[in-house]
């Protein structure tokens, strides 16, 4: 059996020494007080790695507002740094806000969102980015009308050392042209979740939601700019107390330029399992595949961030955790100070929606 190295080296027929990362880090791109944050609508825990990311990347949290105390009293237990505010509008009014970064329920993040780009700030929000179509074409509008960023933490891709390291890879033409991407998204469904989790009108349906992040990967991988949904389904096979809950689903999509991405995403993770979910990518290309474990390797590493590569050079193993880092947040700031679009382009972070909400439309029910 081919044993990982936690050192990054490789096995196999080749040295792999061009393709191995340096053990560094992205260093914060601003100082004190030259990019500041808030953070609102905290009800789900993705604000906190949200926030943490932009952080470490150099951001000064300033605020933080939710209507809950105690959410928020959770949150400054984390981010001290941050400020309670009285009300969204205390941030919504502080000129020195330039960006808010928000975990609302799914079907809310829009309309949080239009008010954010309204005052003249940017918005961050968790994935899925919308619950309806309609909601993204009034993002769109507003975009437009603005100038402001409505950015999506997509953070299977984005917060994630293994996806981050196989993008290098594919960059570099470690595999050659990419014409497949398959992706897994499974997830512990486990207990304590909120009412608005059940609610298909609040979290918008499984492909919609979860199946957001294997979509922008497809994208991103195969450098889509744009797609098709040849298929899609969703299912509930285990959840018949929950009936509004999809806990399994799947599509099938055909890029602009002829790649093609499967994805499965469901809430069975079993709780034998080490960890919440065990995610894989595989990346098909003319002249190789890259397989990421991203958050386990099943029985055999507790650890993730696990990357293998197979080319013409042979096999190759590279154990990425803590040798990459999260260039995204740090390109996020820098964006939004100088107006490019270097982490994500705007039309990426919608097309990515958009396909996930056509999917949802859709599916075909396979069960229930």
């Amino acid at each position: 059996m081919l044993q990982p190295d936690r050192s990054a080296s490789t096995f196999g027929n080749g040295d792999g020494q061009r393709y191995a990362p340096v053990a560094r880090k992205p260093e914060p791109v601003c100082g004190l007080g030259d990019f500041v944050i808030a953070a609102a609508a905290l009800d789900h825990g993705h604000i906190y790695g949200q926030c943490n990311g932009l952080v470490e990347a150099g951001a000064t949290l300033k605020w933080v507002f939710d209507p809950d105390p105690a959410k928020v009293e959770a949150f400054r237990q984390v981010f001290p740094q941050a400020q309670a505010a009285d009300s969204l509008e205390v941030i919504l009014d502080d000129p020195e806000v330039r960006l808010v970064a928000a975990a609302a329920v799914p079907s809310e993040r829009c309309a949080l969102g239009l008010r954010v780009m309204d005052s003249g700030k940017d918005y961050f929000t968790d994935k899925t980015p919308f619950t309806e179509l309609s909601q993204l074409a009034e993002a769109r509008a507003k975009a437009l009308e603005t100038g402001r960023k409505y950015m999506v933490y997509y953070s299977e891709r984005l917060h994630a050392e293994s996806a981050v390291y196989a993008g290098r890879l594919v960059r570099e033409g470690a595999i050659g042209r990419v014409v497949q991407v398959m992706g897994t998204g499974p997830h512990r469904l486990g207990s304590g979740r909120p009412d608005w989790f059940f609610r298909k009108r609040d979290y918008g349906g499984i492909l919609c939601d979860i199946g957001s992040h294997q979509i922008e990967q497809f994208l991103y991988y195969a450098d889509c700019r744009d797609a098709r949904v040849a298929h899609s389904k969703v299912g509930n096979y285990r959840s018949p107390s929950y009936p509004e809950l999809e806990d399994f689903g799947d599509a099938t999509l055909i890029g602009d330029n002829g790649a093609t991405g499967y994805f499965r995403v469901d809430w069975m993770t079993p709780d034998g399992l080490g960890t919440w979910g065990d995610g894989r990518t595989v990346i098909l290309g003319t002249d190789g595949y890259i397989e990421l474990r991203k958050y386990i390797d099943v029985a055999r590493e507790r650890t993730g961030n696990h990357v293998y590569l197979v080319n013409h050079e042979g096999e190759f193993h590279f154990a990425v955790d803590g040798q990459v880092g999260y260039p995204f947040f740090g390109e996020l700031i820098l964006d939004c100070l100088q107006r490019t679009e270097n982490a994500m382009t705007q039309e990426h972070a919608f097309k990515a929606a958009e396909l996930c909400l056509i999917a949802q439309r859709d599916a075909v029910r396979v069960t229930g």
